[in-house]
């Protein structure tokens, strides 16, 4: 079919047999072999894995932090955007680093402004609970193109509409690191 001669490709099978990616047996041909098919144990820990196993502490910021101000904290903290919280320490917003450099631009007044005017309202803004799974997490991350997202349980709040405490962040960052780690361990 690939029309090539067994002495062709039997060395590179070969080297595939000694990896383990494929194994072959008399009469039965090449098949994949232990490396080449994912361990049903590690995938099935992988599915089951929790938000909350992994989050990290969050960076937050209040509603009537100036820009200035929220700047400065998304560069001390080295975090791509800063979760907004109002009064009551609920989920007001988040204030990323485009909404921050759009404000700032040839703005001479930004440095007075408060983030809550150039935040992404809390209605808009995507999370993900500790009980969520972390591979739900990532199909958030990936289907709206963000770099991270607040971890959040319901508020005690006595307020009207839905009110949320913010827990920790997940980013693609802890993600990636956990899935390194797991191939690491082999």
């Amino acid at each position: 079919m690939l029309n090539l001669s067994k002495a062709t490709i039997r060395t590179d099978l070969s080297k595939l047999g000694i990896l383990n990616y494929i194994d072959a047996k008399p009469k039965v041909g090449y098949f994949v072999g232990k490396r080449g098919t994912p361990n049903r144990e590690e995938k099935f820990r992988l599915l089951q894995m929790k938000v909350g196993d992994l989050h990290g502490v969050p960076v937050i910021v209040r509603e009537t932090t100036t820009i200035q101000e929220a700047v400065v904290a998304l560069f001390l903290e080295n975090v791509s955007n800063l979760i907004v919280t109002d009064e009551d320490g609920d989920l007001a917003g988040v204030a990323s680093r485009k909404d921050l450099l759009k404000v700032t631009l040839g703005n001479p007044n930004a440095a007075t402004i408060p983030v809550s005017l150039v935040m992404t309202r809390q209605a808009n803004v995507v999370t993900v609970s500790p009980e969520d799974t972390v591979l739900e997490a990532a199909r958030k991350i990936i289907a709206r193109q963000i770099d991270s997202l607040p971890v959040v349980v319901p508020s005690d709040s006595d307020k009207p509409g839905e009110h949320w405490k913010v827990v920790g962040r997940i980013t693609k960052t802890n993600i990636i690191k956990m899935l390194l780690d797991m191939v690491a361990e082999d």
